[in-house]
């Protein structure tokens, strides 16, 4: 496989996590919904730091801005925070137990959501519960799963 290939198979993984972020669930589930951009935002600056990391994490939250409507920025800023988080601790937590990395991950997407939502609060009046946080624990249960598909991929396509 050569490297433009992989290339490919990175890109379906953030269009899959997409149509996953704009996916309808019922109004009492839409609290739940993982993260899934930064999810596979985290996973590829782990897996492949030489690859993907700060400046391919602030194009994705580039584009997820304009699909979910979000302020122009706000989402590439956070994205780019946490590249260069986990790009820093790559090394660490790429030896950790899946487990353990869920607790990274946690926290993680914890600094995504606090970056989101001060520039929420920053260019506009919004109201918000603890409930906000809680895409950032369904982020890191649903971290396992998210894990094995896409070391299987880098596997199968020979992304490195």
């Amino acid at each position: 496989m050569t490297r433009s290939e992989g290339g490919f198979a990175i890109l379906f993984t953030f269009i899959i996590a997409y149509v996953f972020t704009v996916m309808t669930l019922p109004s009492s589930l839409a609290y739940l919904r993982p993260e899934w951009v930064a999810l596979i935002v985290i996973y590829w600056v782990i897996a492949i730091p030489h690859r993907v990391g700060v400046i391919v994490a602030w194009i994705v939250g580039i584009f997820q801005d304009v699909l979910v409507g979000a302020v122009l920025g706000q989402h590439a800023l956070a994205l780019s925070v946490v590249a260069y988080i986990a790009f820093m601790l790559h090394m660490r937590i790429r030896v950790f137990p899946v487990w353990q990395q869920s607790l990274s991950v946690l926290l993680l997407v914890g600094v995504y959501l606090m970056l989101v939502l001060t520039v929420q609060r920053t260019v506009a009046t919004t109201h918000w519960t603890l409930w906000y946080w809680l895409p950032a624990l369904s982020s890191a249960a649903v971290w396992p799963w998210i894990v094995l598909p896409l070391r299987w991929l880098r596997k199968q396509y020979a992304i490195n």
